[in-house]
Parts: C-alpha cells; structure tokens; sequence
C-alpha cells in the first residue's frame, strides 16, 4: 500500500491571523443582535408597533357611546364588544355614504387587482427582452425607462387628465384622439400602469439579467424560443421578485387616494373605499365607531396579501445579493 506524500499528509493551511485550533470570531454587530437581550428588545418593539392596530379593532368593535366617553383599553374591564359597527359600515352606510362600504370596497378590488397585474406582466416581458434579447439602442432604452423613475407623479396627473378626456392635438391636427373612459375604470388602470411601470422594469431587470447565462444558452441550443424560455424557464425563477414588486404595488393601489379620485372623479359606480373612508365621520367628526371600522376593513385585505406572499417577498429581497 502506498504511503501518502509529503503534500498530501502536510494539515491543510492556516489562514494568516488566526491561530490553530481558534474558531472564527463573530463581528461585533451580530455578535450583539444574537444576545437574548436583542430578542427581547425586538419582541417589545414589535408589541409596541401592533398596539394602534390592536386599539383599531377593539375601538370598531365598542359601542358609540363607549368609543366617546372612554379609551379603547376600557373594553377589558368593561367589555361590551359587537358587530354592529361593521354591520352599520357595510351594509347601512354612515354621513354621506348611502348603502354602505360594500360597493366601494369591491370597486377598491377591481381597481387594485388589474393595477397590480397589469404592470407585472408588461414589466416581467420587457425586463426580459432588455436583459437577453440584445438589439441596437437597448441600453439606451433601459437608461431612458430608469430616468422616468424621477418624473413626479403630481406633475403628470393633469396632463393625462387632458389626454384621457380630449386627446392630443398638434394645431388643426389629432395626433390621439380623446378617450371616453369618463365612469369606467380604465383611466385609473392606466395611470397606475404608467406610474408603476419604470420601477418594475428596473427592479425585475436587475433580478432577470442575473439569471445564469448557461442555462438560457442551453434553451437556446435545445431549440426553444424566448416566449418558450420566458414561460419556461424565466418566470419561474423570478417568482420571488415578481410576488415582491406585486405587494408594494397592490398595497400602493389600494391606499392611494389622488390618482383614484382625478381619474375616476369620485362617482360611486368606480370611486374606492379611500375616496368614502373620510366621510364616515361625518361632519363633526362624532361618528369614530363606524370610521375606525372601516379602517379596519380597509386594511385586511393588505394584511392577507401580505402574509400569503411574506415568504416570496423575504426571497425577493435576498435575491441578488449573494451569487454563486
């Protein structure tokens, strides 16, 4: 039998500055966040931030009369909790909200669920076509779509209003003829999508274009097409990025009150649940019952999005910033 050589029965070198037989030493920052003190202090704060939510829904569940004469901490001495507040919310209505939040509230999901898809779809393709499909001028294309991030959302409301409703004319001539989208949802669909669509172009490119390059060149030689790799191959691996951009764009939707109230005009056929939420209060501000319930309404949907997609968005965050 063989004796091992010198190389071979030599031990395995030391990295400089550590002595043998040492294990590594932990940095000081998470040597720190690793102490049970750290814990506890994350668990206070966490506590701490889910106290105003918590006072939310025990203030929408008390009587009108509780809610104006004491605190919301009361109900656990005191308890005398119902439904009645949602059921006056949903159905009865409050002060200038005639037949309640229902109808606003389904019209807040059909304008935020297309708003959301939309985007994605459209975003996921050209981030696709800007990261493998090269052509001439693309990065010019990419470096124009990323500069749009900087373009304030304030400025272009009126100019698309404009648009929407009376076309693009160049003198005596129409170069886009006026939309009648007045009562519909298409407006507020597409300003969404205009607004959302740069940063999800740029976020998705810089996930898409990491993509490792053997593995699209071996579709490429097996015959498949780039609609074939980006069904196949490309949104399959970039569904953490793409359950990522979705959260931040439908919470932005759902909350946003500007774009729904200049480009749906506040009607009740297309109006969502933040355009009515105010008016709750009515116009003393005497009805806090009925306008914490519908607060409180108006952010469960988000917290069901959110944590069905929590683990997709910790994944989208993390993905990128380690390779290999």
């Amino acid at each position: 039998m063989n004796e091992p050589s010198a190389a071979e029965s030599a031990p395995a070198p030391v990295p400089a500055g550590r002595p043998t037989g040492v294990a590594p030493v932990r940095g000081p920052v998470r040597k720190a966040f690793s102490r049970p003190l750290a814990s506890v202090f994350v668990i206070a704060v966490t506590v701490l931030w889910t106290i105003p939510t918590l006072g939310l829904l025990v203030t929408s569940l008390r009587p009108k009369r509780d809610v104006a004469q004491t605190g919301w901490w009361n109900a656990f001495t005191h308890p005398g909790l119902g439904l009645s507040n949602y059921h006056t919310v949903l159905f009865e209505g409050g002060f200038g909200v005639s037949g309640g939040l229902l109808p606003y509230l389904v019209n807040s999901l059909a304008i935020s669920i297309p708003a959301t898809v939309f985007p994605l779809v459209i975003a996921a393709m050209a981030a696709y076509a800007l990261s493998w499909v090269r052509f001439r001028g693309s990065d010019t294309v990419f470096f124009v779509i990323f500069a749009l991030q900087v373009v304030p959302l304030q400025m272009a409301l009126i100019p698309l209003l404009q648009l929407f409703s009376g076309g693009a004319h160049l003198g005596s001539v129409t170069l886009i003829p006026a939309f009648d989208l007045s009562g519909t949802y298409a407006p507020v669909w597409l300003a969404h999508t205009m607004f959302a669509l740069p940063l999800a172009i740029f976020l998705l490119h810089n996930f898409i274009s990491q993509l490792p390059r053997d593995l699209m060149e071996a579709a490429v030689v097996d015959g498949a097409s780039h609609f074939k790799i980006f069904r196949s191959i490309v949104l399959p691996l970039c569904t953490p990025a793409l359950a990522s951009f979705a959260i931040f764009e439908f919470l932005w939707v759902w909350n946003d009150l500007l774009v729904a109230l200049t480009f749906a005009g506040g009607t009740p056929e297309v109006a969502p649940m933040t355009v009515r939420l105010a008016q709750l209060s009515g116009s003393f501000g005497g009805r806090w019952e009925l306008l914490t319930a519908g607060a409180f309404l108006s952010i469960i949907i988000p917290l069901i999005v959110f944590f069905s997609l929590q683990r997709y968005f910790v994944r989208g965050l993390l993905a990128g910033s380690v390779k290999g």
